[in-house]
């Protein structure tokens, strides 16, 4: 009797150490957490480290369904859909089970095989009871269908979880997002949505799982002990989305859509913080960088008048120069621009040019031409004269002039010498564009014998 008793003790103990385990990746915003659980942290797999130079690329590895290893371990978080169309059977019985029954049931992958009906299946082992489930793949072979991007419905990938606890738990990041969001209840997956300043410096508190899609969910506390989180992607490993689904209100859910590594290149300088987030726009065409990943990095020519927004300043080593990371504010395309903030006059005097001063090149709010309309803008970044525009406007569109005349009856013309013609754009009293000559160019004869405009 005794060591009877003794064995339902010891099963009792594993059990709730099974469940301790599980309830462990469960973790909140200050306020509605439980205590804190302590987990041991271990590495599903013994596969090669993933090689890279930044911080996902260097500790992620994506899996497709084909390189799953048995051991990987995945968390049961059904959505809505998931509620009304079952994702696992019953091994032992072949019936369905509830998806909210197994809600945060860590589920261990057992390889794949193929059911007494000739269907592919995906086995697993529930941690916390030993039962066993399978995922019936929905048609094909496994072969065909571990190639695909559907994954199996509900599970999050834990081994992302369990490198990000080890990996950025304690550590300072900096912020790229401004919406970020903070627990309502701990039974609950609700949340409030919450603003936060971008380019601010924080620390992370606790690391657990997000979602399916982003099961990553990484809390963190700015300087005065407020804490937020974002569920984000890093290795993408059974994600239903594609790469490039990562954009725009889902580019926050990328790793670095929300976050960013503290280190010297990254923290912004206090003489910059008065910068971030401003709206300015280019005063002159210049070349900035894509923002991307490989052959998205490239240089692109940017017309004038163009709106940003500065989400973004890093300093570059050894140098006077900074960069600016900047989201045009039509598309919401980013970029990036090396510039200086020491003195105009001074510019010649150090390693950078005068078109890469700030001052020089960008304009703060929306520009001196804000209530431009939009067609003349359009000429203006194209780089072409319009009738009715204003000397400002003609001399953002084409530059200043190579001559200046007055005609008889007090209207004026500016001439623009071309390769094979002139480009005269006359004014008239108003001082608006009343008329556009594009005459062929003779070497022996300007056009410009009027009296000259002073």
């Amino acid at each position: 009797m005794k060591k009877l008793m003794i064995l339902a003790g010891l099963a009792f103990a594993a059990t709730a150490v099974m469940a301790q385990s599980a309830d462990s990746y469960i973790v909140k915003t200050k306020g509605v957490k439980k205590a804190e659980a302590k987990a041991v942290v271990k590495k599903d797999t013994k596969e090669e480290e993933p090689q890279g130079t930044d911080f996902v690329s260097q500790n992620f590895r994506y899996y497709s369904l084909c390189d799953w290893q048995n051991g990987m371990k995945f968390m049961v978080l059904p959505e809505k859909y998931d509620l009304v169309v079952n994702t696992f059977r019953d091994a032992g019985t072949g019936k369905e089970v509830s998806s909210g029954r197994l809600r945060h049931k860590i589920m261990i992958y057992n390889n794949h095989s193929v059911g007494s009906n000739g269907r592919a299946r995906m086995n697993f082992t529930c941690q916390e009871d030993n039962k066993k489930y399978y995922f019936e793949l929905p048609n094909g072979e496994f072969e065909d269908y571990c190639y695909s991007k559907k994954g199996v419905p509900t599970l999050a990938y834990l081994g992302d979880v369990d490198i990000a606890r080890e990996k950025l738990k304690g550590q300072s990041l900096i912020t790229r997002s401004t919406d970020y969001r903070v627990d309502v209840d701990y039974e609950s997956d609700s949340y409030n949505e919450v603003k936060v300043e971008k380019g601010m410096e924080v620390k992370v508190v606790d690391v657990g799982v997000g979602t399916r899609d982003f099961p990553v969910k990484i809390i963190v506390a700015d300087k005065n002990g407020n804490e937020f989180y974002q569920n984000v992607a890093l290795s993408k490993t059974n994600c239903s989305l594609r790469d490039d689904e990562f954009i725009v209100d889902n580019e926050k859910f990328a790793f670095y859509g929300s976050f960013d590594m503290l280190t010297a290149e990254t923290k912004v300088s206090g003489d910059y913080a008065q910068y971030m987030g401003k709206t300015v726009y280019t005063k002159y065409a210049t070349t900035m960088t894509t923002k991307g990943g490989g052959k998205d990095n490239r240089k692109v020519k940017v017309p004038k008048l163009m709106g940003f927004r500065i989400d973004g300043m890093a300093p570059v080593h050894n140098s006077n120069y900074v960069t600016l990371t900047l989201t045009e504010s039509e598309t919401g395309r980013v970029y990036t621009k090396d510039v200086t903030f020491v003195n105009e006059s001074v510019v010649g005097d150090i390693d950078g040019q005068k078109e890469d001063y700030f001052g020089y090149l960008f304009g703060f709010g929306e520009g001196r031409l804000r209530n431009t309309n939009a067609a003349t803008r359009t000429m203006i970044r194209e780089g072409r004269v319009g009738m009715g525009m204003t000397e400002e406007e003609v001399e953002m569109a084409v530059g200043e002039p190579d001559n200046k005349a007055e005609t008889s009856d007090g209207r004026y013309e500016w001439i623009y010498k071309r390769t094979k013609s002139w480009l005269i754009v006359q004014f008239g009293k108003t001082g608006n564009v009343i008329g556009i000559r594009t005459p062929r160019r003779n070497e022996t004869a300007t056009p410009a014998t009027r009296k000259k405009k002073k």
